[in-house]
């Protein structure tokens, strides 16, 4: 009995077919799916290029590494580069020494004589300072490469074309200026003091002698 209660409450063909011309005339619905047109050929000239990534595969592979080696050694120097063993390379004399340099007497009293005209204001810092600076303005007039080549005063001190008097001396007063500009200790009379006497001995007395 059941069955045949399903059976006669099942749709006709009548129905059936209404209900799928009202499908049809529904707004929105695709209905018809064409054939999408296949993609266009690739241009000719990309089956020789990708050949020739292929044959040079093997040694594109070598660049990479070589490349990924110099990146690692440059990452490595620019962090050891200002360790203290790093600094003392740099620091080391050329093998051919250049002729030492001296200020002309006349050009060292007249530093002199200005670095005493601060010094009487009170200003030792600039005092001291101007000896330095001055210094190496005319070592690089005489030797460029030597000032150019040093990142501070006293790898400039320990590479210039000086006598052992004349390094010693500008050692003294490098690291005074030192102690004034990075370490912010004023220079008082008795640093300037000993400071010129050392510049003194290595501009005027040594070359007297």
């Amino acid at each position: 009995m059941a069955i045949a209660g399903a059976l006669s409450t099942a749709p006709d063909e009548a129905q059936l077919a209404a209900a799928h011309a009202a499908l049809l005339r529904t707004a929105g619905l695709q209905l018809r799916f064409e054939r999408l047109p296949p993609p266009p050929p690739p241009p000719s000239w990309l089956e020789p290029l990708l050949r020739a990534i292929v044959a040079a595969a093997p040694v594109l592979k070598i660049l990479f590494w070589v490349g990924v080696a110099v990146a690692v050694a440059l990452a490595i120097w620019l962090v050891v580069r200002d360790l203290p063993i790093a600094r003392s390379w740099r620091r080391r004399p050329p093998a051919a020494a250049p002729a030492t340099w001296r200020p002309e007497a006349e050009a060292a009293r007249a530093l002199l004589a200005d670095a005493d005209r601060l010094a009487s204001e009170g200003r030792f810092d600039e005092a001291v300072h101007l000896i330095l600076f001055r210094s190496i303005e005319d070592i690089g007039k005489r030797q460029a490469s030597a000032v150019r080549a040093n990142l501070t005063s006293r790898d400039l001190v320990e590479t210039a074309p000086l006598s052992d008097a004349g390094r010693q001396a500008f050692r003294t007063i490098a690291e005074a200026v030192e102690r004034s500009f990075f370490g912010g200790r004023a220079t008082d009379a008795a640093i300037f003091a000993g400071c010129r006497r050392e510049y003194e001995a290595f501009a005027l007395a040594e070359g007297a002698a």
